[in-house]
């Protein structure tokens, strides 16, 4: 393949060869460039534009283009073609892509777009696919894949998989399974080829192999696969029958998308949108953890309110404010972020009271160094030794607390179902300060005797 770098000017360029209708030169230019670099290009066409370069390419490299497209784009452009010129994509495609894509279409055109592939097994196949949950091993899995029977011999074995291979873009592993279709194991290639044709796969087959659930979540797919660095994981149904696979490259696509939306949760963004996504939507994501910081500020004036006297008798207690609001949503945002990385990795081990004990350990022992300079720095500055001393030992509580809430929340979100990427951004930050204001005031008054 050509190296590819999108630019504005090869853009430019690509628009004026279509407002002309310029076909051969468009192919030509095209003819060596891979899918995805061509969808990289549609991306920044307009709904027109991008619909005449689909309909222009070969469908070979048309089909696998519409799988790369933003949702957007790709919504935009099937808008725009029929359901005859539909169907003849999917038929191109794995079914696990076909399903995806059909799963956007409306309800009343699917139906049609189906009964126009003309390859009905591959149809069936979709059908099949789109009675699975999209969130669920089901709906990420692919009907293509290479199976035998443990009762074949190694001659029919290798007339079968030739058949079967016609149909499966890479052919990662070579399932057993038995005449009821249920899983038993997987072939080795080097078993296959060094062994008599006469022998039986029963015989030779491995008979350990990872499978998943059909009604497995996505995110424990992936976690297996990467644990035992696995390039596609066969798929059972509730009996144990063989019905599907899934491969790396659909997994890599569930990391990204769990990492965005986990990344975005963190952030206060509360349901997943894109950068160039509209105002409106921008905004629906945004507000409500904004909303939830203006009333956790508001708690937070509130409490400040309640220690007004001490205000103006010890001035220095209120520019140490935002420091220990600050160390406060810090130490919480970094213990929760360390938790839901473990957890997403299945690295936290052992009860929550002993990772609860650890964190508040290190919280303790952070908070003291942190607290030793501040209070040097407090009484060289001011020369007000007990004022300093109340600043330092509320600054030490404020942190021990911080790591308590970062690190149980998270957890405690976990155990209950709930994604615990949300405990890692405002949500600790808010509820950080308003603790953390309270407990400063209320052990500086109490070491102060106000």
């Amino acid at each position: 393949m050509t190296p590819f770098k999108l630019t504005e000017e090869l853009v430019h360029n690509i628009e004026q060869l279509i407002e002309n209708r310029n076909d051969a030169e468009l192919n030509t230019l095209f003819l060596d460039v891979h899918y995805a670099d061509i969808a990289e290009i549609i991306n920044e066409l307009d709904d027109d534009e991008a619909t005449y370069l689909i309909k222009l390419l070969d469908s070979d490299k048309t089909s696998d283009i519409l799988t790369e497209l933003d949702e957007d784009v790709r919504e935009a452009i099937l808008r725009n073609l029929s359901s005859k010129e539909i169907a003849s994509e999917l038929g191109e495609l794995d079914t696990d892509d076909a399903a995806d894509i059909i799963g956007e279409l409306p309800k009343e055109q699917v139906q049609e777009v189906i009964s126009k592939i003309e390859d009905r097994e591959h149809a069936k196949d979709i059908v099949d696919l789109l009675r699975y949950a999209e969130n669920s091993a089901g709906g990420l899995m692919a009907k293509e894949l290479v199976k035998v029977n443990e009762n074949w011999n190694v001659l029919t074995c290798v007339k079968e998989m030739r058949a079967q291979a016609e149909n499966v873009t890479r052919v990662h592993s070579i399932y057993v399974v038995d005449d009821e279709d249920k899983l038993k194991g997987r072939l080795s290639l080097k078993d296959l080829l060094t062994t008599s044709t006469k022998t039986h796969i029963k015989d030779v087959f491995i008979k350990n192999v990872d499978s998943v659930n059909v009604n497995e979540d996505p995110e424990e797919v992936a976690r297996i696969m990467s644990k035992y660095d696995l390039e596609a994981i066969p798929v059972i149904d509730e009996i144990g029958r063989l019905v599907g696979r899934i491969t790396i490259d659909d997994i890599v696509d569930v990391i990204k998308e769990e990492a965005e939306r986990d990344y975005q949760m963190a952030a206060g963004i509360s349901q997943g949108v894109e950068a160039d996504a509209s105002i409106w939507e921008l905004t629906r994501a945004r507000l409500p953890w904004l909303i939830l910081g203006l009333f956790g500020g508001a708690a937070a004036a509130v409490i400040m309110g309640g220690f007004e006297e001490m205000f103006r008798e010890y001035t220095v207690l209120f520019l140490f404010t935002p420091l220990i609001a600050a160390m406060a949503g810090n130490v919480g945002v970094q213990s929760s972020a360390i938790i839901v990385q473990g957890l997403a990795n299945d690295d936290i081990k052992g009860s929550i009271s002993d990772r609860l004990i650890k964190e508040m350990l290190l919280a303790l022992l952070n908070g003291f160094i942190l607290s030793c300079l501040l209070l040097i720095f407090t009484w060289i500055w001011k020369g007000d030794f007990p004022t300093s001393l109340a600043i330092s030992i509320s600054l030490i509580a404020v942190i021990v607390v911080a790591g308590f809430i970062g690190t149980f929340v998270p957890l405690f979100l976990d155990k209950r179902g709930i994604d615990p990427a949300i405990a890692t951004g405002p949500f600790i930050t808010t509820s950080n300060d308003i603790f953390g204001i309270l407990i400063y005031f209320s052990i500086a008054k109490l070491i102060l005797g106000i």
